[in-house]
């Protein structure tokens, strides 16, 4: 035996020795030779068995972790979840359900969607799926996914209870597109407004239909709201910005170390070159949106809104192996028309860069734009009236609007954040869909005439306090308002859209309420663009 494993380790040695030389052969960096060797020894001699796809993956994963933030490694399942959003659509029976005491409920059928056609409905709970009990049995969202999604043409038999009458349907999947574009709408008579909560394949399309179906309100001023939108792909933010700048001006450029700087110009009459536009931005602003916002605001073409996004400036290539996996890898820096980049500072490690935002609420920036301090080495000028914006650490708005967190109160966070309130909320509309439906035939009744009962803020506390949340009168006091716009935009999106979600909840939005301010105010808006 002894014998045995003294010309084995000899083999192995050989064997490394060989490859050692093919490399050095090969002028192969030494670097490069460690790491093989390295793989080899550790498969070659280790104790134990070892998984090779891990051992590959996290040292994929350790040496782009050392270089920035957005350098990364993804897994092959990992890719499908993050592009699906990204490519704008994905297979599956169109519904929108919500799991409400341990029962699978459609919530609303996608309008033309392959469920809606064949006359699933909302209110209606899906009892098993293919044969198989989905009820009572603790399902989660990631079962139903697995469950309902699947190719375009495939079949899946859904058996349904509706109010106590069981029905069965056979569905056919299809392509279901999911909306980068979540509102559009006229803020006021002359005010369109937009909500773009990603930057996907199909952002740029959806921007222009928002755009036609406000067509015949001939608005006169747009408000586009990023908020929240943490980027996606760089041709959809040129692409919008292309409609708002006009022909010729630059809206980026890019450059790295290994990439020629290569420039994005506006190259058609866009939709909106003229006009007043405010542009709202917060710190969940990230990438694309910043593309957007620098070539607005460096073309002194709108106003930005808000506070300050959130500093990424950074482009990522993407890398394809053959497994589906994946590397991001970060080749250039991008940069406004003005010449700034505004990536944020990486150097002190991801954990410091992901803690940035909160630290802004620590040193008081959310509250207080006197808080908010630029190098003054990155100051650069807009492009016509030569207005001072700074590099280095995201947009900063024009005009800055403090985060409101006057109605908070940590009980209502505690309602929100249990789920309480959204589950309420689908039982009040699940049984009293029909009375509200014949109530209220359009949304501008609903906006009107519906109001937030007593009793149905009753019912909330109730709600609460099974789950544990102690009613807190003070507290209630506070956020009234608050919670009753949050209900009230909660059975709008049901009843309607969640476009109309976002016109009830803006009202309480300083920001927005800012904007609308700002386009009404002909003397205010031009002289913040000198």
């Amino acid at each position: 035996m002894k014998v045995r494993n003294g010309f084995r380790k000899l083999i192995l040695g050989m064997m490394i020795a060989i490859i050692a030389v093919n490399l050095q052969a090969q002028s192969v960096d030494k670097n490069l030779q460690k790491l093989q060797l390295t793989y080899q020894l550790i498969n070659s001699l280790y104790v134990d068995t070892v998984n090779d796809t891990r051992l590959t993956e996290e040292a994929i994963a350790g040496m782009l972790k050392s270089l920035d933030p957005h350098s990364v490694y993804i897994t092959a399942d990992e890719v499908a979840a993050m592009n699906e959003p990204l490519d704008g659509s994905f297979d599956g029976i169109g519904i929108q359900f919500n799991i409400l005491h341990d029962t699978l409920m459609v919530v609303t059928p996608l309008i033309g969607g392959p469920s809606e056609k064949v006359g699933i409905a909302a209110g209606d709970r899906i009892v098993s799926i293919d044969g198989d009990n989905v009820a009572g049995i603790g399902i989660k969202n990631s079962d139903v996914y697995k469950y309902l999604r699947g190719k375009k043409g495939t079949k899946v038999k859904l058996a349904i209870n509706r109010k106590g009458q069981d029905l069965s349907f056979t569905v056919v999947r299809d392509k279901i597109p999911i909306h980068s574009v979540e509102a559009s709408y006229m803020a006021d008579p002359k005010t369109a407004y937009v909500k773009i909560t990603r930057f996907a394949l199909t952002t740029h399309q959806e921007f222009i239909d928002a755009l036609d179906k406000l067509e015949e309100n001939k608005y006169e001023n747009l408000i586009i709201d990023l908020r929240g939108n943490g980027g996606g792909y760089l041709k959809a933010a040129i692409d919008i910005a292309d409609e708002l700048i006009g022909s010729d001006n630059l809206i980026v450029y890019t450059q790295g170390l290994n990439s020629e700087r290569r420039e994005h110009t506006a190259r058609k009459k866009g939709r909106f070159e003229k006009g007043k536009l405010v542009l709202l931005m917060d710190e969940g602003s990230a990438s694309a949106s910043e593309i957007v916002a620098g070539a607005v605001q460096d073309w002194d073409r709108g106003i930005v809104v808000g506070r300050r996004s959130f500093g990424k400036g950074l482009v990522q290539r993407p890398f394809d192996f053959p497994d589906g996996s994946m590397i991001r890898l970060t080749i250039a820096k991008y940069y406004t028309p003005s010449g700034r980049c505004i990536q944020k500072d990486y150097s002190e490690g991801e954990d410091a860069y992901r803690y940035e935002i909160g630290n802004r609420y620590l040193h008081g920036e959310m509250e207080n734009v006197d808080s908010i301090h630029f190098d003054e080495s990155l100051k650069y000028h807009t492009k016509v009236s030569g207005r001072t914006v700074y590099g280095g650490g995201g947009i900063m708005p024009d005009v800055f609007v403090p985060m409101d967190t006057t109605m908070y109160s940590d009980y209502y966070r505690d309602l929100v954040a249990s789920g309480t309130v959204n589950r309420m909320i689908l039982t009040y509309v699940d049984n009293n869909r029909e009375l509200l439906k014949g109530a209220y035939t359009s949304y501008k009744e609903f906006s009107d005439q519906f109001e937030v009962s007593e009793e149905l803020i009753n019912q909330l506390i109730s709600a609460g306090e099974k789950e544990g949340i102690e009613r807190n009168d003070d507290e209630l006091k506070v956020s009234d308002l608050l919670m009753r716009t949050q209900l009230k935009a909660l059975i709008a999106r049901d009843l309607f859209s969640t476009s109309e979600y976002f016109e009830t909840i803006n009202t309480l939005s300083e920001d927005y309420n800012k904007a609308i301010e700002l386009v009404s105010t002909k003397k205010d808006y031009a002289q913040l663009l000198k």
